[in-house]
């Protein structure tokens, strides 16, 4: 096992006006296999960055502990744990060329010169920058930037690496590229990698699993697919993905949407008559014009071209509900305002309401999940 963090919990000290202070690691459990890359995804705030300081060994936890490759390395100091950590703000030497800083962790260690020349050299090639190693940061793009300091992480061939929302500060074009330049560089070196982000695009493309974080505990582990598909709570199902949060309830195995009680057909749940929340994401909305046997009533309200896809947004007895077709398989491009459709949900997931539908919808905009 590269890495495991075992019931791992840490609260920082109360800020004014707070009585108890900040859980930011609440027991949290998980492991990452040797030579995977493993995404660490949630919200701003969620606990994500704490959690990998505390590998890394920049802050200690309350309780539990940490194994690298099967070593528990929890109280020893960060220079022992064979660690690479890659910040968001790149923090390179200002007044160190692009070569001074991927070097700078060989030479701490005393490597002979040729080889640390070999070692920068191997590494530019790798990252796209050779021809740049009399260049200083200022002298570079953000990416570039970004791409030194992966390089200088990797350069002591650390047995573990870190990267704490590295692409956060680049725009979503250049981000696109560094993750997908990630993923290929994970392919040759094989390092065990933990990439945190709040960026679900990013963590589906480039890793292997997904540790989804909400408020300091682990809400769900897997690949992409499998948190995507099978969400295994309402958070997750919001957060993972565009996703339509429709509220209704259950009754004798009916379920009723939205205020004005749409009907849908009977749906087989084992939940209990009562609220509920449904779960719809916009490509499993399928319309159809004219009869059909099952589905419900619905109006276009609104048709907006997106390139490769058009998403429609769609009224059923006061409900709106957004849908997502395929430009070159999809027929809302025939179909205008007004217009009347048959709507099946293909795929959904129910959940029960822990609390009023209020709390519920309040709770999922402040996170900022829906508007």
């Amino acid at each position: 096992m590269g890495i495991l963090v075992k019931d791992v919990s840490k609260r920082f000290p109360p800020s004014r006006g707070e009585q108890e202070g900040h859980l930011a690691a609440d027991n949290v459990t998980f492991a990452v296999p040797r030579g995977h890359l493993v995404a660490l995804l949630g919200p701003s705030g969620s606990g994500k960055s704490t959690i990998l300081r505390i590998i890394a060994g920049l802050e200690e936890p309350d309780t539990g502990e940490v194994l690298l490759d099967g070593q528990v390395v929890t109280g020893h100091p960060v220079h022992q744990r064979g660690v690479g950590f890659v910040f968001q703000h790149y923090a390179l030497f200002k007044h160190a060329t692009v070569e001074k800083n991927i070097a700078f962790g060989l030479d701490i260690r005393k490597w002979a010169r040729r080889n640390v020349r070999e070692r920068v050299l191997e590494l530019l090639d790798l990252v796209q920058l050779r021809g740049y190693e009399d260049r200083y940061p200022s002298q570079l793009s953000g990416g570039q930037r970004q791409r030194v300091a992966l390089a200088r992480a990797l350069a002591p061939r650390p047995r573990v690496l870190l990267l704490d929302e590295p692409f956060g500060a680049l725009d979503a074009k250049v981000r696109r590229n560094l993750a997908t330049q990630l993923r290929q560089l994970h392919s040759e070196f094989r390092t065990t990698t933990i990439f945190v982000t709040h960026d679900q695009e990013e963590a589906i493309e480039i890793s292997d699993q997904i540790v989804v974080i909400n408020r300091g505990r682990v809400d769900q582990i897997g690949t992409a697919e499998e948190i995507y598909d099978h969400p295994s709570n309402k958070f997750v199902a919001s957060f993972i993905g565009n996703v339509n949060v429709i509220e209704g309830y259950v009754h004798e195995g009916v379920l009723w949407l939205g205020a004005n009680r749409a009907h849908m057909t009977p749906v087989r749940t084992s939940l209990p008559d009562g609220e509920v929340v449904m779960l719809v994401r916009p490509e499993d909305v399928e319309l159809t014009s004219g009869v059909a046997i099952d589905g419900l009533d619905g109006v276009v309200r609104e048709i907006r071209y997106r390139g490769d896809r058009y998403e429609q947004e769609i009224d059923i007895a006061g409900l709106t509900v957004r849908a997502v077709e395929v430009k070159n398989r999809g027929r809302a491009a025939v179909r205008h305002p007004g217009q009347q459709v048959r709507v099946r949900f293909t795929r959904h997931r129910i959940f029960d309401v822990e609390e009023d539908h209020a709390a519920i919808r309040a709770q999922l905009e402040s996170l900022g999940y829906i508007e």
